[in-house]
């Protein structure tokens, strides 16, 4: 695991023995399990380590300007044959390949929070992915136990090109006055039989997050449907980011 400073890494590792502790506690993990889990990952501010690996996963935020820089580091320091990877949600595949000496073994692996519960990854091939990179990332997928499911390169992907504009259209609603968001997130759940309300789930994803798709697929399709709501952007820039900042459409302790 690389990141920009010590800091952000013990949050990180921080966050991992919390996942991995809760599962202890519910019993779908021995605390050997997850002691060995934790061994297993190595910390580190340098891509240095990272010279070996089979495959590097990219994981910044929405950012194609952040991206595209980690991805121009990566290129310098690992070997032909890895696989470099994003987990992008909504970027564009070939863009990002086009910054890489080897384009061809550049591949989207978007997995969905929270990553151990969730079985999907969609796997983006761009427009240079090779066939033997894609099937190392679809045999990588399903190596971990999830469903690896292909999805053509486009705005949004498959998943968030029909949910972000959902969670979008319910803070419409709420910045229409018509329901409160505690009654958004019921009527969702029990009209829909989702198992948690949009506003929620904005606030579990990061409404940072949301916003930064929303303009990707305004952006990608130049289409007014995409609109980004006036609400979302005012929240993001009072830095009501949802559960990560402790306030978003919901409180949190």
């Amino acid at each position: 695991m690389v990141d920009v400073a010590d800091a952000a890494l013990q949050r990180g590792l921080s966050t991992l023995a919390d996942s991995l502790g809760r599962m202890v506690k519910k019993g779908k993990l021995t605390e050997t399990e997850q002691h060995q889990a934790m061994g297993r990952i190595a910390a580190t501010t340098g891509y240095d380590s990272l010279r070996d690996v089979d495959l590097v996963i990219e994981a910044a935020t929405e950012h194609p300007e952040l991206k595209m820089r980690i991805l121009r580091q990566l290129d310098e320091t690992v070997g032909d044959e890895t696989v470099i990877a994003t987990n992008t949600s909504s970027i564009s595949i070939t863009l990002l390949a086009a910054v890489l000496r080897r384009p061809d073994r550049f591949i989207g692996l978007h997995f969905f929070n929270p990553v151990p519960m969730m079985a999907l990854i969609e796997i983006i091939r761009g427009l240079q992915t090779s066939d033997m990179t894609h099937g190392r990332a679809q045999a990588f997928a399903q190596a971990l136990g999830k469903t690896p499911v292909e999805v053509r390169n486009s705005s949004g992907f498959v998943v968030n090109r029909i949910l972000i504009p959902m969670i979008n259209e319910a803070i419409f609603v709420l910045q229409e006055g018509l329901a409160t968001a505690d009654d958004i997130d019921v009527a969702m759940k029990l009209g829909c039989n989702h198992p948690i309300g949009p506003l929620s789930l904005a606030d579990m994803i990061g409404l940072d997050v949301v916003l930064a798709v929303m303009r990707v697929l305004h952006d990608g399709f130049n289409d007014p449907k995409y609109r980004p709501s006036p609400l979302l952007v005012e929240m993001v820039d009072a830095g009501n980011l949802g559960r990560k900042s402790g306030s978003g459409f919901h409180k949190y302790s």
